[in-house]
């Protein structure tokens, strides 16, 4: 049983994303009024406010959390057109009982000359890595050379995507097999079945299947298969039901495009806008796979509004 609390988050506009860390304990949020908040979960718990501050000179549309191993760091990204890399020093005492946790910003990353609409930090494996996509369709993988210099960050990719990137999703499930090598970019998939924009990508753990979901109101689920393409093997719509698939004797390889990769392994997935058909996976036999889910319950409030 699932049960919701509220928490009075005192932004003075939309807020656009909110994040957790690696362990569930601590959470940023960030908004149009251009501040990042940090929150911190008691023994009881509750949520309280941590931090606040004004982090960038425009709405701040990502925030997102680096693997513990390299300390508290988050990144955020803005439509200011810049990336920014924050780092905790310790809580300073405020009135005896209060504190507030300092962060500080470590880098700037300028390298966008359009709105920076989603930053990610890479799977540990790969080292201390970040990667932005901008309104332009440009994707850049950033790395730190020495963890321990945050102010250090080299430009190792530059990545031109056809449309407008929303948004960019990692797949976990990457390693990399030579530490220290420079990686090889390529696409190895486009999938192209929602009518209109998709604003969200998301790898799931094992990195074998991808979700997104658009301006449809729907979200479909992608399945990799042997010769390194995607079918869709399930739609859920807004209403919990699920879209019928269209029936396929044999697998049809996949359309080129909007998916990056490393060294035949798929690494990191961007989402824009397009329009196409593909049938869904089958098996040998000519038998149509897909997946079944149950909506087990909704979140509604009247005050909702879509962030774009």
């Amino acid at each position: 049983m699932y049960e919701a609390h509220s928490i009075n988050a005192e932004h003075k506009d939309l807020i656009h994303d909110v994040a957790y860390d690696y362990y569930g304990l601590r959470m940023a949020t960030c908004s149009s009024d251009q501040n990042i908040k940090v929150w911190d979960q008691d023994e009881n718990g509750k949520w309280y406010l941590s931090a606040n501050w004004k982090a960038h000179s425009g709405s701040v549309w990502k925030v997102t959390w680096a693997h513990p191993e390299f300390g508290q760091v988050i990144a955020t990204c803005s439509f200011d057109r810049t990336a920014v890399v924050w780092e905790e020093v310790g809580p300073s005492p405020v009135q005896a009982e209060k504190t507030v946790h300092q962060w500080i910003r470590r880098t700037n990353l300028v390298d966008s000359r359009t709105s920076v609409t989603d930053v990610k930090f890479g799977p540990k494996s790969l080292g201390l890595v970040l990667a932005t996509c901008s309104a332009d369709g440009l994707v850049r993988i950033y790395e730190a050379p020495d963890v321990m210099n945050l102010s250090q960050w080299n430009l190792q990719h530059e990545v031109a995507c056809p449309t407008l990137a929303s948004c960019l999703t990692w797949n976990h499930s990457f390693s990399r097999d030579v530490m220290g090598c420079r990686f090889d970019i390529e696409i190895i998939g486009n999938l192209e079945e929602h009518s209109t924009t998709v604003w969200r990508v998301s790898w799931n753990v094992t990195g074998t299947i991808i979700a997104s979901s658009g301006d449809d109101g729907c979200v479909r689920l992608w399945k990799s298969h042997h010769t390194n393409g995607f079918r869709c093997i399930s739609v859920l719509k807004a209403d919990g039901t699920q879209a019928k698939l269209p029936g396929a004797s044999e697998p049809q390889p996949s359309s080129v495009g909007g998916s990056v990769g490393s060294r035949n392994q798929t690494g990191m997935t961007t989402s824009g806008g397009a329009t196409s058909q593909q049938q869904p996976l089958v098996n040998p036999i000519g038998q149509s796979l897909a997946i079944k889910f149950m909506k087990l319950g909704a979140i509604t409030n009247a005050d909702q509004v879509p962030w774009h």
